[in-house]
């Protein structure tokens, strides 16, 4: 039944948005041939960064990133782990609208500028912040009523549209195969244990942000459900308790004609890689995700600068592995730690990685090709 729902048309409230920006940007016939462009600029479109600050500022590394090294994205929180403050990026739906608008401004070539918006406990448009409230994946799953999750999700994605985003880092499409989890069974953001039912509320909500023209990313491949730990604050080690039932969703909405990006998952498999945590495998993410299951969009990893891969690995390393696994945009949100040269610190990473050979100018170009494909496809670029 997948297989038979159709692509629908972006909005008017969302078209208008990105006309505006397009006007203000100058940018909408931006040619992004990977033989036109450096190394330098390719490798900064393949990083998203987080920052703090609920406006533009002259002062912000932000805009140093975007301007000097055209950065491809950004994502905005409503909360600054670092400081347990909620001074970060977002206060009301005006102020963020403008906070966007002053992004894509500065922006040569369009950022995708993405949330966490699930829903429940993870949403950081609030309701005490004048945000309509949000109900949870675990909620809805239990309904199971597709016309909720419609409803609900038609409001949320409306909002994400007016307001400036283009990309959600929603619908997780892990399965509650462990209800103990701490991140993803206590915190009620699986729709169910069933992939049928996770399968068709993600179909759902993905739908729905394509009518927005958002790009919705499922997450986190290839499953954290049945973790016992949390990735953010350490390794989560899976081996003993994934089940390959936990891939179905992927499979099943690979089959479908819809427009999603994946996420990583910063977990330890062994059953399919004894090495390496998932984010950096490429026996994951090219051998299963895109080569036995199929997908072929763009491939978000997980924060890099979270425990399960900072307190592991060095940052050359874990650039360098990210990249060959087949990891398409590496995001670096700065909400784990601070480090506001992290965007100069990764492109010298990756330039130096080309030039010594570690990562191939071809795998660079591949993924430079296809940030800029969805790009496209959000009406960004021509």
């Amino acid at each position: 039944m997948f297989n038979s729902i159709r692509h629908s048309h972006m909005t008017l409230c969302t078209a208008a948005f990105i006309c505006l920006v397009t006007i203000q940007t100058g940018c909408i016939n931006q040619e992004s041939n990977s033989e036109e462009f450096s190394i330098e600029q390719k490798a900064a479109q393949l990083l998203m960064v987080g920052f703090k600050g609920f406006e533009m500022s002259d002062t912000s590394h932000v805009k140093r990133d975007i301007e000097e090294y055209g950065v491809g994205g950004v994502i905005l929180f409503d909360f600054d782990v670092p400081t347990g403050t909620p001074e970060r990026n977002i206060k009301s739906a005006d102020q963020v609208e403008q906070l966007n608008r002053s992004l894509q401004e500065i922006s040569s070539i369009p950022l995708l500028i993405a949330v966490d918006q699930e829903g429940g406990r993870v949403a950081r448009l609030k309701a005490a912040r004048g945000f309509p409230a949000t109900v949870s994946a675990e909620y809805l799953g239990d309904l199971n009523n597709p016309d909720s999750t419609r409803a609900y999700t038609i409001e949320q994605t409306e909002l994400l549209a007016n307001i400036g985003f283009n990309v959600n880092f929603a619908p997780v499409v892990d399965l509650n195969t462990n209800p103990e989890n701490p991140v993803i069974g206590q915190l009620d953001r699986s729709y169910s244990a069933d992939p049928d039912i996770v399968t068709t509320h993600a179909s759902i909500v993905i739908e729905e942000h394509q009518n927005q023209n958002l790009l919705p990313v499922i997450k986190h491949f290839p499953g954290h459900g049945s973790a016992w730990n949390d990735s953010h604050v350490g390794m989560a080690d899976v081996t003993d308790t994934w089940e390959e039932i936990e891939l179905e969703p992927y499979r099943n909405l690979s089959q479908t004609d819809f427009r999603f990006a994946v996420m990583t998952a910063h977990v330890m498999n062994s059953n399919l890689d004894e090495e390496l945590p998932a984010t950096l495998s490429r026996n994951v993410q090219t051998g299963l995700l895109r080569d036995d299951i199929g997908f072929r969009g763009m491939l978000f990893s997980d924060d890099m600068q979270m425990d399960a891969i900072r307190s592991f690995y060095g940052l050359e390393f874990s650039i360098e592995h990210a990249l060959n696994a087949g990891v398409d945009m590496l995001i670096f949100a700065n909400n784990s730690v601070y480090q506001p040269d992290i965007v100069p610190d990764a492109v010298k990473i990756i330039v130096d990685l080309v030039e010594t050979g570690a990562v191939s100018e071809e795998r660079i170009n591949e993924a430079y090709e296809r940030v800029m494909e969805t790009k496209r496809q959000l009406g960004l670029l021509d």
